[in-house]
């Protein structure tokens, strides 16, 4: 069947475009133990779940990708709304999912939903997303788009492998759809779906079962999700969707628009969703997200979220979190085996995420964190950063103070306001409850000491009991 024709708009890539590279009717099935190369290398790390149409396809998936080489590559996207200004953890393994197809050679899109943002996504969800005002919607979208980048810059510079690499291209599906006119698009479009078809998809009947029901705006989401596939695919060639496993009913309702339209094949690719140790969903309706944004979860909380991980969870997330080759995977585990108390495949995992999401930088700043809280190392606090210390206590006071001649303990802690004034802010010190650079102090006249009580970066780190800090930066040294 012919295309219909839709009303004309201009068309704009992105000028943030980054270029790094040098049906059920037909059944949901999980991929075979058949599929070749790429797609059965990514199914045994557990990154890719499900492929569709497995079968009954003029081309099957593992054909289309086996014969992508350098000269044939194939075009993958995977959406991204911004719903928040920043991607968090539970994106991750669909970022993955995409680098690990630019790694093969093939050209990858990153979709950034400036649109259906607006509509909220009713995938997943037991009760409507709160309505987002344009103004922020375009902000997260600004956001999310610099935050693909740099995820994008940084497993280009470090991860690089010596291959030739695809293309990883940033959109925005507002481009496509600001011009358009809704009874043009719904003439053009709303014909091609059959209203039993949509209200069959699992997301849409759970969300009509529950009290709230679900909005017309909700149910419209997954013919935009539709549109941008069919889009994509006219565009640029694009025939495969990956995105998150709750997104199956999303990626299946493009599949069939867009062998309506061509009678062309298209396929859909399933990452796992990660959860947390209770089940949850991680993510920020959970209200349990991971943030990969440095400004709202720092390099260290990234690290220690990832050290934290318990044994039965580390070697699967080696394998869906890194680039790292499965037999090294292996030799890691039979080393913990040996010598678990080290945890060294928690801080790999840990240091292959911080380093993919905030560069060497971030990685070198985490493990710094690392060593001045939980190690006390006075030579890591020296090296710690302003904003450092502030990420790493993120409740403590921030003080500047200018250190006059003579000034002391007492004094020093009084400016900072961390004791109580009068004789029991005098026994708290005396008695051991201070310290400053984690140097228990309890003489309270003693006059501070450059070097000592005051590291060469102009910070001392003061503790009040077992867990109140206080940062103070001096002034005029």
């Amino acid at each position: 069947m012919a295309a219909p024709v839709f009303r004309c708009f201009s068309w704009v890539r992105w000028s943030g475009t980054l270029n790094l590279s040098g049906f059920l009717p037909l059944g949901l099935r999980k991929a075979h133990s058949g599929a070749h190369g790429l797609l059965a290398a990514q199914k045994a790390r557990g990154l890719f779940k499900d492929f569709f149409p497995e079968r009954g396809t003029k081309i099957e998936l593992p054909e289309l990708f086996d014969r992508g080489t350098a000269s044939f590559p194939q075009t993958i996207y995977c959406g991204f709304d911004p719903t928040a200004d920043s991607l968090h953890v539970g994106h991750l393994l669909a970022l993955l999912g995409l680098f690990h197809l630019q790694r093969a050679g093939h050209n990858v899109i990153a979709l950034v939903g400036g649109a259906t943002a607006r509509l909220g996504d009713p995938s997943g969800r037991t009760k409507e997303r709160e309505a987002l005002e344009t103004e922020s919607v375009q902000a997260n979208a600004r956001a999310l788009r610099l935050g693909l980048e740099a995820l994008a810059a940084n497993h280009q510079q470090l991860f690089s492998d010596g291959r030739s690499w695809g293309s990883f291209t940033v959109l925005d599906n507002s481009v496509w759809y600001q011009k358009q006119h809704l009874v043009d698009f719904l003439a053009a479009v709303g014909g091609h779906f059959r209203m039993g078809t949509l209200l069959s998809r699992q997301s849409v009947q759970m969300r009509l079962k529950s009290p709230e029901g679900m909005s017309l705006a909700e149910f419209f989401y997954q013919v935009l999700q539709a549109y941008d596939f069919y889009y994509l695919f006219q565009r640029y060639g694009c025939r495969v969707q990956l995105g998150g496993s709750d997104q199956l009913g999303n990626i299946m309702s493009g599949y069939e628009f867009i062998h309506k339209l061509t009678g062309e094949d298209v396929f859909g690719i399933t990452v796992p969703l990660i959860t947390s140790t209770t089940g949850a969903k991680l993510g920020k309706s959970a209200g349990n997200a991971v943030w990969l944004n440095r400004d709202k979860t720092s390099p260290f909380e990234l690290y220690q979220f990832f050290v934290r991980q318990p044994d039965d969870s580390v070697e699967r997330y080696l394998k869906l979190f890194t680039f790292l080759p499965l037999p090294e995977i292996d030799h890691i585990m039979q080393l913990h085996v040996k010598e678990p108390e080290w945890r060294g495949p928690q801080k790999r995992l840990a240091a292959e995420v911080t380093k993919l999401v905030h560069g060497r930088e971030g990685l070198d700043s985490a493990k710094r964190c690392t060593q001045a809280l939980y190690h006390s190392s006075i030579d890591a606090l020296e090296d710690m950063s302003d904003q450092e210390l502030k990420e790493l206590f993120k409740e403590a006071p921030f003080s500047e103070l200018v250190l006059d001649p003579g000034t002391s303990v007492l004094d020093t802690c009084r400016k900072a306001n961390a004791i109580p004034d009068g004789p029991r802010g005098y026994r708290m010190i005396t008695e051991g409850g201070v310290s400053i650079n984690h140097q228990q102090v309890t003489n309270p006249e003693s006059v501070l000491i450059v070097g000592q009580h005051i590291l060469k970066n102009g910070l001392s780190l003061l503790k009040i009991g077992k867990r109140n800090f206080y940062i103070i930066k001096w002034l005029q040294l």
